[in-house]
C-alpha cells in the first residue's frame, strides 16, 4: 500500500511541477528555468543527505557505481524537465501528462520484458499488453471530444 501511495504522490507532484516550470518559463526562459529547477533540487537533496545519510553514505561512494552510465540520471533529469516544459506549453497539462505517462508505461514495459539496464527480465505477458492497450484507448477516448 505504501508503494501505491508514494507512486500516486509522485505522479501528482510531477504534474504540479510541470505546470509550475511551464509558468516560470513563460517569464524567463526554458534553460534558465531548467537550471533553477535542477539547482534547487540539488540543494534540497544535499541538505537532506547531510542530515540523513552523510555518515552512512560518504560522497566518494558515488564514484563506485557500476556501470557508469547509471550516473546519467541527472543529465536525463535535465532533459525530462525540458521536455515536460515544452510539452505542457504546446499541449496543455492534461494532454502532455497523458502522453508522458503513456511513454513511461511503454518504455518501462519494454525495459522489463527485455531486461534492459540490469532490470530482471520478466518476459512477455498478454495481460500487461492488454492493460497498456486499454490505457492507450483511454487516452484516445479522453481526446475524442476535442
Amino acid at each position: 500500500m505504501f508503494g501505491i501511495i508514494v507512486a500516486l504522490l509522485s505522479g501528482a507532484l510531477m504534474s504540479i511541477q510541470g505546470v509550475f516550470n511551464t509558468e516560470v518559463t513563460k517569464q524567463t526562459g526554458t534553460w534558465l528555468t531548467n537550471s533553477f529547477v535542477q539547482c534547487t533540487g540539488f540543494l534540497v537533496c544535499l541538505i537532506i543527505w547531510f542530515f540523513k545519510e552523510r555518515k552512512k553514505n560518504p560522497p566518494i561512494e558515488i564514484l563506485t557505481v557500476e556501470p557508469k552510465y547509471y550516473l546519467l540520471g541527472g543529465v536525463i533529469g535535465a532533459f525530462i524537465t525540458f521536455t515536460v516544459i515544452v510539452g505542457m506549453s504546446a499541449l496543455g497539462p492534461a494532454k502532455a501528462v497523458m502522453l508522458i505517462v503513456a511513454a513511461q508505461l511503454i518504455v518501462a514495459y519494454l525495459i522489463e520484458v527485455f531486461g534492459i539496464f540490469g532490470v530482471e527480465k520478466s518476459g512477455f505477458d498478454w495481460m500487461k499488453l492488454l492493460g497498456t492497450g486499454l490505457f492507450l484507448a483511454g487516452i484516445i477516448l479522453f481526446k475524442a471530444r476535442e
